[in-house]
């Protein structure tokens, strides 16, 4: 089986490589649907040393290359989920998520797992809004 037409699969080497058998993110029509970002160096494929805030800045950052690699960028983030290994980390995560995002409040929800991939504190998955740009 093979990918439809329709859809353009989107990855790069700024972010880490997917874990598992799925692509980093999928466009389909003016949607990018981004696979969970985890707290993982690009360069070494290990979680970030320093906790959850730590992980969730580096999860954003890894985040913000593949959008930027499906051709958009955070402003035009519409929705993400956040999955927290641990919902006491709410608070400083929402200081980490409102750091990065600024004025920008895309919809949310955020749960509780019982457990994440690599044993990670922290995962993000969005959803963008992309707009094909007119050719120069």
């Amino acid at each position: 089986m093979s990918t439809h037409p329709s859809l353009s699969l989107v990855s790069t080497p700024h972010a880490p490589a997917a874990v598992g058998p799925y692509t980093q993110a999928v466009r389909v029509g003016d949607l990018l649907f981004l696979s969970g970002s985890l707290g993982l160096d690009p360069t070494t494929g290990k979680l970030v040393d320093g906790g959850v805030e730590e992980q969730a800045k580096q999860a954003l950052k890894n985040m913000k290359a593949v959008i930027e690699a499906g051709g958009s960028e955070i402003g035009k983030v519409v929705k993400t989920t956040v999955f927290l290994q641990n919902m006491e980390d709410f608070k400083a995560v929402n200081t980490v998520y409102s750091d990065f995002f600024g004025g920008h409040k895309p919809a949310r929800s955020a749960v509780e797992v019982a457990r994440l991939p690599l044993d990670a504190l922290f995962e993000i998955e969005a959803i963008v809004r992309w707009v094909r740009q007119p050719k120069s």
